[in-house]
């Protein structure tokens, strides 16, 4: 089957015809008092970059706020244990644009912040996230350039909030690993460990 592309921006946008109003007042530079108070709330968010090599969205996760404000127009994101492919970072390095969406359990509404990130390795920033003596290897301090809700209907569509124990089966990370690798890793085993692992590791890798 034949696919017409739409290349044309006035084309495009003939579609869709003018934004709705309330999409363009709702965006502010800097943390107001609301958007201050939504981001707070926050213990996950999903950091998108772009680099040479392409796109990355990686999920972000903390047990208290997921960033530190430093002041109105800045951020501060921890960069915990993970795998070490550092995708975003390397991005971050070549091109320091990137976006974050906000999540809070239960609620249908998305923040987004558009802005610029450098990385840190600086002691005082990194000491600021201290868990138990752990910290974490760098941190992002993110410059506000746009700060804006995002309507509920996308999370509403897909009834995020609603799956609980009815969530459907889908293949276990050792699964994947198996299929990919030709069985030379994961596996029954690495599912079977993996809650302990991840558990000594959730701030720091051993």
């Amino acid at each position: 089957m034949a696919v017409k592309y739409l290349d044309d921006l006035a084309e495009l946008e003939a579609i869709y015809g003018a934004p709705v109003p309330a999409s363009l007042v709702k965006v502010a530079d800097h943390l107001t008092p609301e958007y201050r108070a939504w981001i707070m709330a926050s213990r996950f968010c999903i950091l998108s970059t772009v680099g040479p090599d392409g796109t990355d969205a990686t999920p972000r996760g903390d047990d208290r706020p997921v960033v530190a404000e430093l002041d109105a127009r800045t951020l501060a994101l921890p960069d915990w244990a993970g795998n070490n492919r550092i995708d975003s970072l390397r991005n971050l390095i070549a091109d320091p644009r990137c976006s974050l969406l906000f999540m809070v359990p239960g609620s249908n509404n998305v923040v987004r912040i558009n802005g610029s990130a450098r990385i840190t390795a600086d002691e005082g920033l990194r000491d600021r996230f201290a868990r138990a003596g752990k910290r974490p290897r760098s941190v992002l301090v993110i410059a506000i350039a746009e700060v804006y809700v995002q309507c509920a209907k996308a999370l509403m569509r897909s009834g995020l909030w609603e799956g609980g124990a009815n969530a459907p089966d889908v293949p276990s990370v050792g699964t994947i690993l198996k299929a990919m690798s030709g069985g030379t890793e994961g596996g029954a085993e690495y599912d079977k460990g993996y809650a302990a692992r991840a558990a000594r590791q959730l701030w720091v890798r051993e």
